[in-house]
């Protein structure tokens, strides 16, 4: 897929998500700049339009990351920083870097499928915008349902009192996108649990060390720091905790 695409694609698919709520297809006009009177009453209609084009477009990229694996990833890698004790390495600015290389990586065959089945024939002119969006949707909802749990999903079903679902494409995507987002930090939380138990051994370990030789004004943190680093080397931690990431989303 050509950069261009995928462009596109992403655009796409924020747009798809933001205008599925509401009750008539969106419509994309052509924009002109220019201030002067309306002199037609739809002037004023295509005005709201392209206000309503650009409020999309500004909120596209938090649309575009609340459905994807990017929640999961950020939050580990932000998880296993913190257990660490590196406080600023790596920075932030690399860690949302990798995050979104990591997304794009899991994400790739629900893009490739939306690219094959919504964008191509919607350039191609061979389906309606309606269809498109259909198309484009059904994807991303396969994905999010395989990993939303049950109880998350049941829980914003019964806040938004809707009726019990009668397979999956009858749940809503007000509902289903909420749900989607817990049950990822459910599962980041968990992975990051698990993460900190061998750097709060080492801590534990060097802290008695320290103690034992009456060394009790030196901090144990920067004692632990090299060796948690050296552990997390030899083990090769970062294949380790990126494998199991993207392993998770299979």
């Amino acid at each position: 897929m050509s950069k261009k695409n995928l462009i596109i694609l992403v655009c796409l698919a924020s747009l798809l998500i933001a205008g599925v709520a509401w009750a008539e297809p969106l419509s994309l006009p052509t924009i002109s700049i220019g201030v002067g009177k309306a002199s037609k009453s739809g002037d004023m209609t295509t005005v709201i339009q392209i206000f309503f084009l650009m409020t999309i477009l500004s909120l596209a990229p938090g649309l575009l990351i609340m459905t994807t694996s990017f929640t999961r990833i950020v939050v580990v890698l932000s998880f296993l920083r913190s257990a660490m004790g590196t406080q600023q390495a790596p920075s932030n600015q690399i860690v949302i870097g990798l995050s979104l290389f990591l997304t794009f990586f899991v994400m790739s065959p629900v893009w490739q499928q939306i690219n094959t089945d919504a964008l191509q024939p919607y350039k191609a002119q061979t389906i309606t915008q309606d269809q498109a969006i259909k198309n484009a949707m059904a994807p991303i909802r396969k994905f999010m349902m395989s990993q939303t749990r049950e109880k998350d999903m049941a829980l914003f079903l019964s806040l938004s009192h809707h009726d019990r679902p009668k397979n999956a494409d009858d749940v809503p995507i007000l509902t289903l996108i909420p749900a989607f987002i817990i049950s990822e930090l459910r599962t980041a939380f968990q992975i990051g649990f698990l993460i900190y138990i061998p750097f709060l051994v080492v801590d534990m370990v060097v802290a008695s060390v320290l103690m034992s030789m009456g060394m009790m004004m030196l901090p144990p943190v920067m004692v632990s720091l090299p060796f948690k680093i050296l552990l997390f080397v030899l083990v090769d931690g970062w294949g380790l905790v990126i494998g199991s990431l993207v392993k998770s989303f299979g």
